[in-house]
């Protein structure tokens, strides 16, 4: 996942918290997260990229509507990525006190 955008990587964020989105609810979400709108143009190609990359599946809804669902693949790096996060935090998900003195 290390050669994700942040962008990219919240993408597959939402894609796991949710029952195989179709993109307006993937939208949906991130502009909530994001507070700006998100347009078309930024994220259709990124989710084709997570697919291009085997993170994401795409399939068909409708002839008009796309939905995603993560691979294996996706669930493997999506886990491996927590797992790296979690070395830097204590049991209550707070920032180390060696990292924050270390930032200062």
């Amino acid at each position: 996942m290390y050669d994700l955008t942040g962008f990219q990587r919240d993408l597959l964020y939402v894609i796991a918290g949710e029952d195989d989105p179709h993109g307006l609810a993937i939208k949906e979400e991130l502009e909530e997260y994001y507070e700006t709108e998100i347009h078309h143009g930024r994220l259709y190609p990124n989710l084709d990229t997570l697919v291009d990359k085997g993170l994401v599946d795409k399939g068909e809804l409708d002839r008009r509507t796309n939905y995603y669902a993560l691979t294996q693949r996706g669930e493997r790096e999506i886990e491996a990525r927590r797992e790296w996060e979690e070395q830097y935090l204590d049991q209550e998900g707070e920032l180390q006190v060696g990292q924050i003195a270390e930032a200062e």
